[in-house]
């Protein structure tokens, strides 16, 4: 359909593409087209179809035309035909709103991509702001009246077929597109001609400025390498050089890369628009150029290289001269005052402990002096490499290396003098210690013996015999034996300390201080013993006096010894005697009384050898003596038993008084006072006058009491009132009385248990139980007999046996 309007009809009369139809160049025309596109046309078959008019074939060839005169020959940017076309639509179209080109059918369809290329060339024509998307047809008749009318393009196509079909004819929009192209076309080569000729004069322009003067002037001044000798001047060159680098060349530089961009782009827009390509006068050259630059470039390397490689050689001298002097002044601060030490001779005043520490503080400094030895080599290493680089301070360095140098060598001879007089010094020293120590081992012993000997001599004896004084004689006279022994030894160690003062004199040793193993000095030894030959008389003296001394205190030991093997055995004599006298039962109290009296009065005359006792005794105290084998008796237990003697005899005759008034007021019979001691006597165990609690209980018993825990505690409460724990006999005599005194009848008891058993001959264990105490009760009931009468009840008791056996009138 849309040919029908770019085409005349084959059949009409008009011309067709401006040939008459039968215009005899007609087939040459034909001839033409089938040259230029043989792939549609064969010369028997395909043209004969044209001439017959077939209308597919007549297109075809049509299409066939435009495609290869308005289309093919399009080119943008390395692309030709339909997508260079398509490439340039996309460019011109780019900036505009709503337009988005990406084929030839749909793209087109709103007419704002025609309007859009019509701006972009010619603004003047279309005011694209007031267009507007939805209406395609009025933007489709604006873009072809305005070409048919301001462009000479003619109206191929109509809006509303465009419109009203889904997808436009591809072929027809290309068509109607180039025609834009070609119209446009000439106003940019007019253009392009005009930039390549710009193009032209600023590479000439450029070139002319950037010739080749300038680089035949720099490349001299890089190629002198004339070394300095300090870092300033080699650092003000490289100062130079920067400069260059950063405010000369870049220009320079720039200029280049213009004049390298201007060709290239010239370049490319000749052959775009199928001109011949720009070519340069001889000399200006874009490799011209490229190879004067390479050159530069190449001489620059060098110089920067070079320039580096003297830099780092200065920096390198400068710094082996500041590590030369570094180095020489750590070993010469080190090295101050180490002659000086070396040449001391401290060593001989040194004791050995002194002279071993020098020994080791000489091998610290020996150590200390191998480990400079790197530093010294060193030192001469470094002077070596700043001649071998020709420093330009040699001399100095060369002078202070070879100072350096000597010195060692003298630190190395004095070191080894040092060691050689030390190790001399110390072997003798050795054998001063080994005297000193056999010294300390001899006199350790000898001094302690002396102390003994002389802490023996001086010791405050004190004795109580004349045997204790003979055996101190004895062992003083052993310890005098053993001097001349002791003599011999204080000898021998002197003459260990005079070997030791010959060895010092001998070979110059100054002997300092004491002996390093003890605090004993050979004048100690000797001041001690003197005092120890002086005491030993004094000693004989002391012993001879106490001699005397203890056979006084013999004489009065024997004579107290005497009279108290006398007075001891009288008194427990005495109180054997009146402890018959207390017991005996035979004769009236009254008897007993005059019997102990007379014992009263003896004992009063036997006093005046108690009183001559007492004064013996006196003169032992004053003589400090405390003990007496002679005897057996002390005089504290002559007074005891005097005491004892004394309250013995007055408690006796106080007893016996009690027991006649006992008797008489209590009108017991001589007989029962006998029967009363006769058991008081046999229950004494301990023969004292007093029964412990033990024995007064089996009296009782023996007397037919039968006591339980309770009544016994009562009854003790009676004899020993104090809680003392014994019973005297007096106590004894108290309490049988009152026990006599208060003693029932057994008809008084058959009485009070026929009344318990209301009036019957027996009783039962109920009726006990009820009326008596538990105690009381059980007793009974385990000592009555069965009731035996004819009377009786089951479980019936005698109380009339039971009463008559408990007062002895029956066996229970």
């Amino acid at each position: 359909m849309l040919w029908s309007r770019c085409v005349f009809r084959c059949e009409s009369e008009t011309t067709l593409f401006g040939l008459p139809k039968e215009d005899t160049t007609r087939n040459q025309w034909l001839s033409c087209i089938y040259n230029t596109v043989p792939e549609h046309f064969n010369p028997n078959i395909q043209m004969c179809a044209i001439v017959d008019g077939n209308l597919k074939m007549t297109l075809g060839m049509i299409w066939t035309i435009i495609l290869r005169f308005a289309i093919q020959d399009i080119s943008v940017e390395e692309t030709s035909a339909k997508e260079g076309l398509l490439l340039w639509c996309q460019r011109k179209t780019a900036p505009y709103r709503n337009v988005n080109v990406q084929n030839f059918h749909i793209s087109w369809k709103d007419g704002l991509a025609l309007c859009a290329l019509i701006h972009r060339h010619r603004p003047d024509l279309i005011d694209y702001s007031k267009l507007r998307k939805d209406d395609p047809i009025g933007n489709l008749n604006t873009a072809f009246e305005v070409a048919e009318k301001y462009l000479d393009i003619p109206k191929m196509l109509d809006a509303e077929d465009i419109v009203n079909t889904p997808k436009p004819d591809e072929k027809a929009i290309m068509t109607y597109v180039s025609c834009f192209y070609h119209a446009f076309a000439g106003a940019e080569q007019v253009k392009v001609t005009t930039t390549n000729e710009v193009r032209r004069l600023g590479y000439r322009r450029i070139n002319s400025k950037l010739n080749l003067p300038w680089i035949r002037r720099t490349i001299p001044w890089l190629e002198n390498r004339v070394a300095e000798q300090t870092m300033r001047a080699m650092q003000q060159k490289l100062e130079d050089f920067r400069d260059y680098r950063r405010i000369h060349k870049p220009p320079r530089v720039q200029e280049k890369c213009q004049l390298e961009i201007n060709f290239n782009t010239l370049q490319t827009k000749l052959r775009l628009s199928n001109r011949p390509a720009f070519m340069p006068s001889e000399g200006k050259m874009v490799s011209d150029i490229a190879n004067a630059w390479k050159g530069l470039e190449q001489v620059e390397k060098g110089y920067e290289e070079w320039l580096l490689t003297e830099i780092r050689r200065l920096e390198r001298l400068d710094h082996l001269a500041e590590k030369f002097k570094q180095k020489c002044s750590l070993h010469e601060s080190w090295t101050t005052g180490k002659e000086h030490l070396l040449s001391q001779k401290d060593y001989e005043t040194a004791s050995l402990m002194e002279i071993r520490a020098l020994m080791r503080k000489h091998e610290a400094f020996e150590s200390d002096l191998a480990a400079h030895q790197d530093r010294v080599e060193q030192i001469a290493a470094i002077a070596q490499e700043l001649n071998e680089l020709d420093y330009h301070d040699a001399a100095s360095v060369n002078t202070r290396c070879q100072g350096i140098c000597d010195q060692w060598d003298n630190l190395g001879t004095l070191t080894q003098k040092r060691r050689d007089a030390l190790e001399r010094v110390e072997k003798l020293w050795e054998t001063i210690d080994q005297l000193y120590l056999e010294f300390a081992k001899r006199a350790a012993p000898f001094n302690n013996w002396m102390d003994g000997a002389m802490e023996d001599l001086q010791d405050m004896f004190i004795v109580h015999s004349i045997e204790e004084i003979q055996s101190l004689i004895t062992a003083h006279d052993q310890y005098k034996a053993t001097l001349p022994e002791a003599d011999k030894e204080r000898i021998a160690i002197m003459g260990i300390q005079n070997e030791i003062t010959k060895i010092a004199q001998t070979y110059g040793i100054k002997l300092v201080g004491v002996n390093p193993y003890t605090v004993l000095s050979p004048q100690d030894i000797t001041n001690k013993w003197e005092a120890v030959k002086q005491l030993v008389p004094h000693r004989d003296q002391m012993l001879q006096e106490e001699v005397a001394r203890q056979q006084a205190n013999e004489r009065l030991r024997r004579s107290f010894a005497a009279q108290a093997n006398i007075i001891g055995p009288w008194i427990q004599t005495k109180m054997e005697e009146i402890g018959h006298v207390s017991v005996d039962i035979t004769g009236s109290l009254e008897e007993q009384m005059n019997n102990l009296k007379q014992y009263e009065q003896n004992i009063i005359n036997y006093k005046s050898n108690i009183d001559k006792l007492e004064g013996d005794h006196q003169l032992i105290q004053e003589a400090l003596v405390f003990d007496n084998k002679h005897t057996n008796y002390t005089m504290e237990h002559v007074r005891v038993g005097w005491e004892q003697l004394l309250t013995t005899i007055a408690r006796t005759i106080n007893e016996v008084e009690n027991q006649i008034l006992t008797r008489d007021a209590k009108g017991i019979s001589q007989e029962q006072l006998n029967e009363f001691r006769a058991s008081f006597n046999h229950f004494d165990r301990k023969r004292n006058g007093m029964m412990d609690p033990d024995d007064f209980r089996a009296c009782l018993i023996s007397m037919g009491y039968d006591l339980g825990e309770v009544e016994f505690a009562r009854i003790m409460t009676l004899v020993d009132p104090n809680n003392t724990g014994v019973v005297t006999f007096q106590a004894f005599i108290d309490f049988m009385t009152r026990e006599t005194a208060e003693t029932d009848t057994a008809e008084q008891v058959m009485a009070s248990f026929k009344i318990l058993a209301s009036d019957k001959s027996y009783i039962t264990v109920e009726e006990l139980r009820r009326e008596l105490p538990p105690e009381q009760a059980e007793y009974c009931i385990c000592r009555m007999t069965k009731y035996a009468g004819p009377d009786a009840s089951p479980g019936a008791l005698d109380y009339i046996s039971f009463s008559s056996a408990l007062y002895g009138e029956s066996d229970l």
